[in-house]
């Protein structure tokens, strides 16, 4: 009989990670903080085709693929999956379908080798990732969350709680980078090529910056900004203008992250904390990563970035983030159900 209550904790499980949100298949094994193996089978090339994820072809792609990547995932690990203390796995956000699967397959190993359960929130899981290059990492920390569903600074209390101090009022960043993507008539992934298009432009454009002035606390906002992007396209195109994609490329790339760099090092030093960690799909941008570094260096924080491996969907984050949730004892039971919305707090 399948029993949560049931099991005892160990201070160093091995804990095999599942993540199916989006149109990644993933699976990894730790072995406490240490990371054994880390795969993915992607379905990004076919999602490619349409300009963005198709639900039912996510969901096809996952139920093919997500035995061969567990499969593939204990092998280089070199456990055995009878080794296991726990399985952890993305019960939400994401596409319902595609959760389902990986749901599933996880609530049948976890019963058939009677361990424990972990129900993980994919954003959660974002923001363990930076455990995975620091295993001296300990809270308190300030935590920039920059993905394609949330965008928030936070204040890292302890493993399990965080404290939300600002975030956006409207569209995410990652969001925002897709959309701008499609505008400019860059190829899926967007927010990749994006990045690559500004490395060959200038700060030229005059855009809004992604930081809402004369709020009453931190937020920020990307539809306006967005919408300047269209409309600077537009305008160029109506004047017969040479469109100057890269610097329009650059120019929002500045406007969507500055702000969100400033304000990341400004509420670690006001609240006195030494660390600074990032985390979501958006935290893979170099223009990103080295004005965060270079911030935190002039500020005299010390700053913990995830590879870009670990940035965009993987499983070892969800793994990261199972293990918190195993030492605390938060196991889920078989009746739990996939998620297409959590809210960030």
């Amino acid at each position: 009989m399948y029993n949560i209550n049931s099991f005892k904790i160990k201070s160093s499980p091995i804990i095999l990670g599942i993540e199916s949100s989006c149109d990644e298949t993933a699976a990894a094994v730790i072995s406490g903080r240490k990371l054994l193996s880390s795969e993915i089978i992607s379905s990004a090339t076919e999602q490619a085709k349409y300009g963005g994820v198709v639900p039912e072809i996510a969901s096809r792609a996952h139920t093919e693929a997500v035995g061969e990547v567990v499969r593939r995932a204990l092998k280089n690990a070199d456990v055995s999956a009878e080794k296991l203390d726990g399985v952890a796995v993305t019960f939400g956000a994401g596409l319902l379908g595609a959760l389902l699967v990986g749901l599933s397959f996880a609530k049948g190993l976890a019963y058939s080798l009677n361990i424990p359960l972990i129900a993980v929130n994919h954003i959660r899981g974002h923001l363990a990732a930076a455990y995975l290059v620091a295993e001296d990492l300990k809270p308190p920390f300030i935590t920039l969350l920059a993905s394609g569903g949330h965008t928030a600074v936070l204040h890292t209390k302890s493993y399990t709680e965080f404290e939300v101090l600002g975030a956006t009022c409207d569209d995410a960043a990652g969001e925002a980078f897709d959309k701008v993507a499609r505008v400019l008539g860059l190829e899926y992934p967007g927010g990749v090529n994006v990045e690559r298009l500004a490395r060959e432009g200038e700060n030229s454009v005059k855009l809004p910056s992604a930081l809402v002035k004369n709020a009453t606390r931190m937020q920020f906002s990307y539809s306006g900004l967005k919408t300047a992007v269209i409309n600077a396209v537009h305008n160029a195109e109506q004047r017969g203008e040479e469109l100057k994609r890269a610097d329009i490329a650059n120019s929002f790339q500045r406007a969507a992250i500055d702000p969100l760099v400033k304000k990341t090092v400004e509420s670690a030093l006001k609240r006195g904390i030494d660390t600074v960690t990032a985390g979501g799909g958006v935290v893979a941008n170099g223009y990103l990563r080295d004005t965060l570094t270079k911030a935190c260096q002039k500020a005299g924080l010390r700053c913990v970035l995830p590879e870009k491996r670990f940035c965009t969907d993987n499983a070892a984050m969800i793994a990261a983030e199972g293990l918190t949730q195993y030492l605390a004892g938060n196991f889920a039971d078989l009746s739990i159900n996939a998620r297409a919305q959590i809210p960030l707090k």
